[in-house]
């Protein structure tokens, strides 16, 4: 065997080496972040439904603002109507 080829398959088998190495914290990183983005997901749905909550109460407020508006809208106009139909009857 020529001096090439040795150092050549020393090359080879380090570079094996160090791929192997490189896929071995490879796996280990993506486990770690696979158990984090699973701990974010737990966190998101328990926030999920803290909004979920909030907005079915902010929902019920405005149907219940909604409503006072509309009755105090009627209740003014009603007056007005009142008023304008005592005018148009002074006036005859």
């Amino acid at each position: 065997m020529s001096f090439l080829q040795i150092l050549l398959y020393v090359l080879g088998a380090g570079l094996l080496f160090a791929l192997i190495i490189l896929v071995i914290k490879l796996i280990y990183s993506v486990n770690r972040i696979n158990y984090l983005l699973d701990n974010i997901e737990r966190k998101m749905r328990t926030i999920d439904k803290a909004f979920t909550a909030v907005d079915r109460v902010v929902d019920a407020l405005s149907l219940a603002s909604d409503r006072f508006v509309d009755g105090m809208t009627s209740i003014v106009s009603k007056v007005f109507k009142k008023k304008k139909v005592k005018k148009e009857r002074e006036d005859d």
